[in-house]
């Protein structure tokens, strides 16, 4: 799709009182499959989601897959994955069915070349000849920039014109003739915007070898599928203009019933303020769910990407923001994704979940890191399902992300008696650790098996290095912890050794005492 930048021409009051919702609210979410799911795509599925759930009224999703060049199957499944993932559902569409489909663009092209036939015929669209080199040849002849777009030439050719230039061998695009007046309307968000006569110019809606553009199928399959309220990105706002005149055509040949409703959601922001490319790592979807993000977290985060359940308050659940949100309410200036706020709060709600759940959500991730022997919790083997059951308090109020579960869990479930350390847990090893290690290793292996308890053996070692040892609880305990975890960060290590047992766990002491 290409649009003239037309900003110099846009006007915005958003003091203005923003216009009344319909009764019935249809909103749409109709991504082109060109790519992997990014985050920009999925705050304004949310967002149209959320107002539909927010009004009772409807989600229509509809896949815009008319660039042959770019659309790809796998893409068209890595949305509907996204979805389904986040939890966001639709109630006519892709799947789901209903009146107005089909619901992929390549399955309407009759619809398209009927629609553009009429336009012609009522004279609301008409044949242009112009070659993108002779718009540039006659800016040039005028003094205008090359760039400066299309001029109207081809507005009131003669049929004999027409006729010569398909002597040629010609075949025409079709354009959509803009009225010569001022195009307003009251943006949900920004308030009244309007455009300067003239600053929009007729623009083309068919190809000269036929294919309908975005221009044209985009607002026919609005109007048809009778979508009332149009919530989409700050980029589209320079088109709305071209979207209003082309609707007021489609209600006078009886195609629409009325004009809908718009609402332009602010840009996503990446860093150094530059708008966030879909391409960046921190846009793509799957990254952050391969990361560990849990769908509650993901959308409680980039729900505050414009909007806000209220002030000083960052968490809340999908219930919630359904039960308060109305777009009217959302901030028209630019939002920030910030990865370490989105991690923070997804982190909260990691915590909210029930212990079963976080569990059963993050045996696929310690499959993936090679932890356990399956991806599903009632596929792991018995000692596997004991350990991760006494872990998971003491893990999940200490993970931000899922994927984080491995490193925490991995030492509890293996059966090693020596951990290789990791080089930040190797740095945290004083000259003390030999002598902190041998006083650990002849305590402990006067604990009965019976006596193998949390408190009991906090109480051990604790006399033992501290009390009569003189080691500052950071030494004392510190090498012990990496010889438990081979971490710098771990469990609560009385915890862990409880739950790995006295033979592991003295085993992995002596072994780390003879790897110094």
């Amino acid at each position: 799709m290409t649009e003239a930048d037309n900003t110099s021409a846009i006007t915005e009051n958003p003091k203005d009182i923003k216009p009344e919702l319909p009764k019935d609210v249809r909103v749409r979410f109709c991504p082109s499959p060109t790519g992997t799911p990014h985050v920009g795509m999925v705050r304004t599925a949310l967002f149209n989601w959320a107002e539909a759930r927010a009004t009772g009224g409807k989600l229509i999703f509809r896949i815009e897959d008319t660039d042959a060049a770019r659309d790809s199957e796998e893409s068209y499944n890595q949305i509907l994955d996204a979805l389904r993932w986040l939890g966001i559902d639709w109630d006519e569409g892709i799947d789901v069915g209903g009146p107005h489909g089909p619901y992929r663009q390549s399955e309407r092209t009759d619809i398209y070349k009927d629609v553009a036939a009429k336009l012609l015929a009522a004279g609301y669209a008409y044949e242009s000849y112009s070659t993108p080199e002779e718009i540039k040849e006659r800016n040039l002849a005028a003094g205008r920039p090359a760039e400066f777009g299309y001029d109207g030439y081809d507005r009131d050719l003669t049929e004999e014109q027409k006729a010569a230039f398909r002597a040629e061998g010609r075949k025409p695009a079709l354009r959509i003739r803009m009225p010569d007046e001022d195009i307003a309307f009251d943006d949900l968000i920004r308030g009244r915007i309007e455009f300067k006569a003239g600053s929009v110019p007729d623009y083309v809606i068919v190809r000269p070898n036929g294919d309908a553009l975005y221009t044209l199928t985009n607002p026919v399959d609005d109007a048809m599928m009778e979508i009332n309220v149009v919530l989409r990105g700050e980029d589209l706002l320079s088109s709305t203009p071209r979207q209003i005149v082309l609707y007021r055509y489609l209600e006078e040949l009886g195609i629409a019933k009325t004009t809908p409703l718009f609402g332009h959601m602010p840009y996503v922001m990446g860093q150094g303020n530059k708008k966030l490319s879909k391409r960046d790592p921190e846009s793509n979807l799957f990254n952050h769910r391969d990361a560990g993000f849990i769908r509650e977290g993901l959308l409680n985060y980039l729900a505050l990407l414009g909007w806000s359940i209220a002030p000083d308050r960052d968490v809340f659940s999908m219930d919630e923001m359904i039960s308060k949100f109305d777009v009217r309410d959302v901030k028209a200036n630019p939002a920030r994704f910030d990865l370490d706020k989105a991690i923070s709060i997804n982190a909260e709600h990691i915590r909210m979940l029930d212990a079963d759940d976080f569990l059963r959500r993050s045996v696929p991730y310690l499959h993936r890191d090679g932890v356990v022997s399956a991806s599903s919790w009632d596929e792991l083997t018995a000692r596997e399902q004991e350990i991760l059951t006494a872990a998971a308090p003491l893990v999940q109020p200490r993970v931000r992300l899922l994927g984080e579960v491995a490193g925490m869990v991995g030492s509890l479930l293996s059966t090693e008696e020596y951990l290789e350390p990791e080089d930040d847990a190797k740095k945290t090893l004083k000259d003390s650790a030999g002598a902190v290690l041998d006083l650990a290793i002849a305590a402990l292996e006067g604990v009965s098996e019976g006596d193998w308890k949390t408190d009991n053996l906090h109480e051990t070692l604790n006399k033992a290095l501290v009390e009569d040892g003189g080691y500052k609880p950071r030494l004392a305990f510190g090498p012990v912890r990496v010889a438990m975890s081979g971490r710098r960060v771990s469990p609560p290590l009385f915890e862990s050794m409880e739950i790995v047992g006295k033979a592991i766990s003295v085993a992995r002491l002596r072994g780390l005492r003879e790897h110094l």
